[in-house]
């Protein structure tokens, strides 16, 4: 099995195509069972942001895995596979290791160095799990990238300039308002993205705050949390009306704010971190309302780590990435070093056979004592080429040790299955 990522992002796709692309999270085991039952996919992990949508796969083939899963895309989305194409990015084995430590570390976020990544890939290895989708290969991948992401965080300094998108909004929506401190602020939704906006906003002095929710019992319990207030959803446009600043984070698959809402709301700031857009695509142009979305975001991020910061993450990323694929190479001389020891106890065991049929006169006894000597004999011959071997196949180029014990001994070393998935770091084949 190989690892495979595909996905498309802010870097790659604006909102109305991540609009299209992204996944509920009621809709996520569903894709999960989809994928695996792929012809070429053995295990998946999917990973839906606000400004990014990834699959993280274990392949039989490249091409094979590639085909499966960009096919399985374009049928949740309804974008035509030609069309998908364009606004895809592909890694495969080595450069899919280094793209997910790139995510879990924040060096690939809109907001380099943000943290909310790390919670956003744990949630989707927990689903996966739960859905049985991840095998040994994407375990070991997902747990080792949320490990590198926590070192990027605890042993640099990449996340002072910038904790998440919201601070990034906050930042522009405050080149359109001035002073952020004092501000009558409004929250549409309270889920996770709504939280980190409440938090965000607390922490810039924004108030007095205000939270609306579908649900009003989140609303309440976030509203509390912060000292904030909680209004009900029906009286959404009179809280529209009474904000300076509104930061809208549904989950809704429809627009919340149309523009008639926004037009009856004006003078008005708007951070729409929503994906789907809560802004309704017809709302723009009103005299005395901004609207600031993803695809404004993408083009106008201003704060950025000390270039010192994003190298020693950098280096905490190759380092990593090379002791994750000295891992894979490892795994893959195991099945082989089995198998030349499963030989050998045969080889040792049919001799023994042979040497009982022509010499009935030993004892239970002895035959006890021949038999041990042997297989210790046999066990001592095979520790120190057998423990080398391991070490040279986790050194680079040592995926080749596996295939020349194969060929020396006559090994039939049964290929890898989802469940012991164990890949082989080759090419694009």
């Amino acid at each position: 099995m190989n690892l495979l990522s595909v996905g498309a992002s802010y870097r790659t796709a604006d909102v109305a195509t991540l609009e299209r692309l992204v996944i509920a999270d009621e809709a996520v085991p569903g894709l999960l069972e989809k994928l695996v039952a792929q012809p070429f996919v053995g295990e998946a992990v999917v990973l839906s942001t606000c400004n990014r949508v990834e699959i993280y796969a274990a392949v039989n083939t490249f091409h094979g895995g590639l085909g499966d899963v960009c096919n399985v895309l374009s049928e949740v989305s309804g974008i035509p596979a030609t069309e998908l194409a364009g606004h895809l990015y592909v890694h495969y084995d080595e450069a899919a290791v280094l793209h997910s430590f790139k995510v879990s570390s924040g060096l690939d976020s809109m907001v380099v160095g943000e943290s909310q990544i790390l919670g956003q890939l744990r949630d989707a290895y927990h689903a996966a799990t739960e859905s049985d989708t991840a095998g040994r290969l994407l375990h070991e991948l997902m747990q080792q990238a949320l490990r590198v992401g926590k070192r990027a965080h605890s042993e640099t300094g990449i996340d002072r300039a910038g904790q998440s998108v919201v601070t990034a909004a906050l930042d522009v929506a405050e080149s359109e308002l001035g002073d952020l401190t004092g501000r009558k602020a409004l929250v549409i939704g309270a889920g996770a993205m709504g939280a980190l906006s409440v938090a965000t906003l607390t922490r810039a002095g924004v108030g007095p705050l205000r939270i609306t929710n579908r649900s009003a019992a989140r609303a309440d319990r976030l509203a509390e949390a912060y000292g904030a207030v909680a209004v009900g959803y029906d009286d959404l446009d009179a809280a529209l009306r009474e904000a300076d600043l509104v930061v809208s984070a549904t989950a809704s698959t429809e627009p919340v704010l149309t523009r008639e809402r926004l037009e009856a709301a004006a003078p008005l700031v708007v951070l729409d971190l929503a994906v789907p857009r809560d802004v309704a695509a017809d709302a723009t142009g009103i005299p005395g309302v901004t609207v600031i979305d993803i695809d404004s975001l993408a083009t106008t991020r201003r704060s950025m780590p000390a270039a010192a910061e994003t190298a020693a993450v950098e280096q905490i990323v190759a380092a990593e990435v090379e002791h994750f694929l000295g891992w894979l190479r490892g795994a893959d001389i195991a099945p082989t070093v089995a198998a030349l020891r499963a030989r050998a106890e045969d080889v040792v065991s049919a001799e023994l056979r042979k040497l009982w049929s022509r010499r009935s006169e030993f004892s239970e006894e002895q035959r006890a004592d021949v038999s041990r000597t042997l297989h210790r004999v046999v066990q001592q011959l095979l520790h120190s080429p057998t423990v080398r071997v391991r070490q040279l196949a986790a050194e680079p180029g040592g995926d080749q040790y596996a295939t020349l014990l194969r060929e020396l001994f006559d090994l039939d070393v049964p290929h890898a299955t989802p469940a012991n998935a164990v890949p082989e770091i080759g090419g694009q084949a």
